[in-house]
């Protein structure tokens, strides 16, 4: 079985067609559909067409929320739905094209866990196109993978993957990011982008910004998130190491005799070095406090993740398709 989740949002003239296309590609190929669409606050009367679509086709399943909780929610929503063992993601807009499938399907036989759509040629305005290419560029720098277009809604995913990636606020677009981070392989597809048909475009400059402040938290979390003091406890002790030498140096030129004595009013070195102690200070306590954070939070969130194992009898558990 192949689940698909499609979050939705102010999609209605799109939605009949897309379930044509899917139902195409499933017929020809005979693919076992679970089709999951998530109605993220529509106003446009999305959920209409989603009721419509759930009575006349088995296979179709509709989520509704009671507002607009964003695409993170919605595609968490869906994925803690899907029966399949693979489970894709696909915009509702007609962007993605529901033709791709079987060739990411064959991808991910190549002993991939994750499998993300590289759209190329795209067919957005520039304004649109080079912000995401800077984007795009910067998180692969930062976080180590290497994708050319993070913020593809096409992508695949081996279900398991869910059981210890869990998303909230804006991290979506970093579910390969964070999966590569528990060592799942990750891979890329490039594929055919389409141009809008309906509707416009849900994300403004607004997006950018809080898109660089999700990064930050990503690298943080893959590389100290069960180590959170290692980053915290460093920059507060060189914080702290700082502003004891300014401190000390003050307290020299105004103790030793024959010193000209550093006043507060030509050269501020206390103020700074106050500063300096008090920052040291509170970032190696947010980093105790986060360490005790970590060790008694939910045990059942590990710090690693098992592709198989073996029993006493010798034989091997693989806990991935």
């Amino acid at each position: 079985m192949l689940s698909i989740v499609i979050p939705v949002y102010n999609e209605k003239e799109s939605l009949q067609v897309l379930h044509r296309e899917l139902d195409e590609v499933a017929t020809a190929e005979g693919y076992n559909l679970d089709l999951i669409f998530v109605d993220d606050g529509s106003t446009d009367g999305s959920w209409e067409v989603i009721r419509q679509l759930a009575a006349g086709d088995r296979r179709v399943r509709g989520i509704r929320f009671r507002r607009n909780f964003g695409k993170a929610a919605a595609l968490d929503a869906g994925f803690a739905a899907a029966r399949g063992e693979l489970v894709m993601t696909l915009d509702a807009d007609l962007q993605d094209d529901p033709h791709e499938i079987p060739r990411f399907l064959a991808e991910m036989e190549n002993n991939l866990d994750v499998l993300s759509g590289w759209k190329k040629v795209r067919h957005d305005p520039w304004h649109k196109v080079w912000p995401s290419r800077v984007f795009n560029w910067m998180v692969s720098k930062l976080t180590g993978v290497g994708l050319h277009d993070h913020n593809c809604g096409m992508k695949c995913y081996r279900r398991e993957i869910f059981d210890e990636v869990r998303l909230y606020g804006e991290l979506h677009r970093f579910v390969p990011v964070l999966a590569a981070g528990r060592g799942y392989r990750v891979g890329e597809l490039v594929i055919r982008h389409r141009p809008r048909k309906f509707g416009r475009s849900k994300y403004g400059a607004a997006r950018f910004l809080k898109g660089f402040l999700d990064l930050l938290t990503v690298k943080f979390l893959t590389g100290f998130g069960q180590r959170p003091q290692h980053v915290l406890g460093t920059v507060g002790i060189v914080s702290f190491l700082l502003g004891t030498y300014l401190a000390a140096v003050w307290t020299i030129t105004r103790l030793v005799p024959g010193l000209e004595p550093i006043h507060l009013h030509q050269r501020p070195a206390l103020l700074y070095a106050v500063g300096l102690l008090l920052l040291g200070g509170q970032l190696m306590s947010i980093g105790f406090l986060a360490e005790l954070f970590i060790a008694y939070s939910d045990p059942d969130i590990k710090a690693y993740s098992i592709v198989e194992c073996t029993d006493r009898t010798g034989r091997i558990n693989e806990n991935t398709a």
